[in-house]
């Protein structure tokens, strides 16, 4: 799943951050994005051993701390906004990541948000569930 050059994509987007913050939550949107996007197969997932790869991955690129799980939570959460509002993080992510289309980035973290609301009964409304629907409204303008 994550092959060598999934890896240097990944290292890339995050290497088009301008300081470490902008970097880490770069890579943690960029990776994140990718893992929700390898969900989506016919295939019976080995989540065991699929965490345990990009946990290695995560651990060596931003340090202990960081966890698949932990990234899936960032992607919840207001940073993530940020990060998806760049213009330099899209260019970027769309460039190199082709294995994730732009236009699939709201049915992801609105899975994402769907799987954090089953799992901690949590309220999913705030900026991520506004950003979705902020770009529900920008593709139904574009496609009246």
């Amino acid at each position: 799943m994550l092959t060598p050059q999934i890896k240097d994509k990944m290292l890339a987007v995050m290497q088009t951050g301008v300081d470490r913050s902008e970097a880490t939550g770069f890579f943690r949107t960029a990776l994140g994005l990718f893992y929700l996007s390898s969900l989506m197969t016919k295939e019976t997932l080995d989540f065991k051993q699929l965490d345990r790869e990009f946990n290695r991955f995560i651990y060596h690129t931003i340090g202990k701390g960081h966890t698949i799980t932990s990234i899936l939570q960032y992607m919840s959460g207001e940073k993530v906004v940020r990060v998806l509002e760049s213009k330099r993080f899209l260019k970027s992510f769309g460039e190199l990541c082709t294995e994730v289309p732009l236009d699939s980035i709201p049915f992801l973290l609105g899975l994402n948000l769907g799987v954090a609301k089953d799992i901690s009964k949590i309220d999913v409304r705030g900026p991520v569930a506004d950003y979705i629907e902020r770009q529900r409204q920008l593709r139904e303008e574009a496609d009246p």
